[in-house]
């Protein structure tokens, strides 16, 4: 019976190298040894030198790139209104944007907060911050220094958060602050920025003026290599230069306030050194170690292309699609990577569409519900009605002939919002019709601040809870009364429509449920206002109702506070 060893790819690779390099080899001798230890150090210090000087370089790029995106986004115009909040086409607003921060955007994020540190435009989609301080942090040091400053980050476990921010506050002429410019770098940012800039043995750390760690590709540095690197900094040691098996330099960025530490492993590390001086002294034996040394090296080499296809599988399982291996080669590896790459593609094409796909999806429902809302009706047949009605001296026929005839123009007029005081003027016209309707039974009220009079709503959006009050509410009762109140709570606009019926029904208090059952209850109209408010404004929106103490019930539309730019 035979044992067969599971083997991994790489260790068979491994296993034939090893068998087919087995051949004598003769090694130099001890000084030769020592000559090449010496030369390759030196080259290894000039290598980290220049790697230094080229991650420097691309930090000096990366400023002057944040410099001149911020210079321009300073200067339009455009972006500082939609930074304040102020009303502009999307589609222009990221226009602009993208085109400011040009090749800068591919490496960090860059976002618009308004003056009360709420983001408004962003150049990426992901977790980012919805609200950020703006009296401390990097917003407090950006309106305190008057242009681009650098900030550090506090530590996060989140891979996603950023480690280094700039930001600037935008102003207007005369030096008001209308939002604020914040640039970020996470983990993968700094990983695309120096990205070829220092070699595949290097580890590159950067650390803030209390050298704490800003950037670090491996977290178990953060308990190892930084403590020991500020142990020797508070020793008097300097940090360049070999330390054991590694060299150290070490560059101070003024611009960013950052140091720059690059560790590389010496080719002749003392356990190889001392492997090596083994061999020269019994150079018989070295066929064994050299073969190995070159089976390890040749069968890294082949393993690298697929160990990268690997790490990009497993960053598309995670969901990530904005991975890309690069084909180094010309080879059947080399080919594979690019048919990875094209398979990356397609699938991103293919979510860009669905979230194409489900945006149309919402808004074709937002129209079947607004359709189910607002029938179209003939106008011109209730304008004769009303002419009629008058000639034959029928007021009560007139007046609701010509309040319905205002309710359905308003209804098939263009635009899906109007202001909260077109919305209660087209309602009084409704309330009009079911005085009239109810022979003067039923009082009603409204209320509403003259300040939010301009606040956009949905259209016809009150019409509905006010009938479902006289259907469900008041109908049959003495001295039906319904009250209607605008107020502003918490930045939301909160509705109110309150009546002193009969209650709601045990179970359908609180925020309104999205049940089946509620469409066949006789309240298809609080549902397709609930699934309105959703579908404008997302969740935490909705309709909210309640039981009054002393008797009646209260629904209330709870939207974001939107109001209608001033015209010229």
């Amino acid at each position: 019976m035979k044992i067969r060893m599971p083997l991994s790819f790489r260790g068979r690779l491994f296993a034939a190298f090893l068998s087919a390099s087995l051949v004598p080899l003769l090694i130099s001798s001890t000084m030769l040894l020592q000559f090449f230890r010496l030369r390759l150090t030196e080259a290894d210090s000039l290598n980290v030198q220049e790697h230094l000087d080229s991650v420097s370089a691309a930090l000096d790029h990366a400023c002057s790139d944040f410099s001149d995106a911020a210079a321009s986004i300073r200067n339009d115009r455009l972006l500082l209104s939609a930074a304040a909040g102020g009303r502009a086409e999307d589609t222009n607003v990221y226009s602009r944007l993208f085109r400011y921060t040009g090749r800068a955007k591919e490496y960090a994020r860059f976002d618009l907060y308004d003056t009360g540190g709420r983001l408004r435009y962003s150049t990426r989609t992901g977790s980012v911050p919805e609200l950020i301080p703006t009296d401390w942090g990097v917003l407090g040091k950006a309106v305190r220094a008057g242009g681009l400053v650098f900030d550090a980050c506090d530590a996060s476990e989140d891979p996603q958060s950023p480690l280094f921010q700039a930001a600037e506050a935008l102003t207007v002429p005369g030096g008001e602050i209308v939002g604020y410019l914040v640039i970020s770098l996470g983990q993968s940012d700094f990983y695309t920025l120096f990205d070829g800039k220092y070699g595949a043995q290097s580890t590159l750390l950067l650390l803030d003026s209390y050298w704490r760690a800003v950037y670090c590709p491996q977290p178990s540095f953060n308990k190892t290599l930084v403590p020991e690197l500020r142990r020797r900094l508070l020793d008097g040691q300097s940090l360049d230069g070999t330390q054991g098996d590694f060299l150290y330099g070490v560059r101070f960025h003024p611009e960013t306030g950052l140091y720059l530490v690059l560790r590389r492993a010496k080719v002749f590390s003392r356990e190889t050194a001392a492997i090596l001086y083994t061999v020269s002294l019994a150079y018989a034996l070295a066929c064994v170690p050299v073969s190995i040394l070159l089976s390890l090296s040749l069968s890294g080499q082949m393993f690298r292309p697929i160990a990268r296809l690997r790490s990009g599988i497993r960053e598309v399982e995670r969901g990530n699609l904005d991975i890309s291996v690069d084909p180094y080669r010309d080879d059947e590896l080399g080919e594979l990577s690019r048919h990875f790459n094209r398979m990356v593609a397609a699938l991103r094409r293919n979510r860009e569409q669905l979230i194409e796909n489900q945006r149309e999806l919402d808004q074709a429902q937002i129209r079947m519900l607004r359709a189910q809302l607002n029938p179209h009706f003939l106008c011109n047949t209730l304008d004769t009605m009303k002419w009629i009605s008058k000639i034959n001296k029928v007021p009560q026929i007139a007046l609701m002939s010509a309040d319905l005839a205002d309710i359905l123009r308003f209804c098939i007029s263009p635009g899906e919002f109007a202001t909260l005081g077109r919305e209660t003027e087209i309602l009084q016209r409704y309330i009009e019709i079911q005085r009239i309707r109810l022979s003067g039974a039923v009082s009603f009220s409204v209320d509403q601040p003259e300040e939010l009079k301009n606040c956009l709503v949905p259209k016809m959006i009150l019409q509905p809870i006010v009938e479902n009050a006289i259907l469900h509410g008041i109908d049959g009762t003495e001295n039906g009364c319904i009250e209607i109140r605008a107020r502003c709570s918490g930045g939301a606009l909160c509705i109110t429509v309150s009546d002193n019926g009969r209650g709601l029904p045990s179970g359908m208090e609180g925020p309104y449920r999205d049940i089946a059952r509620r469409i066949g209850s006789g309240h298809l109209g609080l549902y397709n206002v609930n699934m309105i408010l959703l579908k404008y404004y997302g969740e935490g929106f909705g309709l909210e109702l309640k039981n009054r103490p002393g008797g009646g019930a209260e629904v209330t539309a709870v939207m974001p506070v939107r109001r209608k730019e001033k015209e010229n």
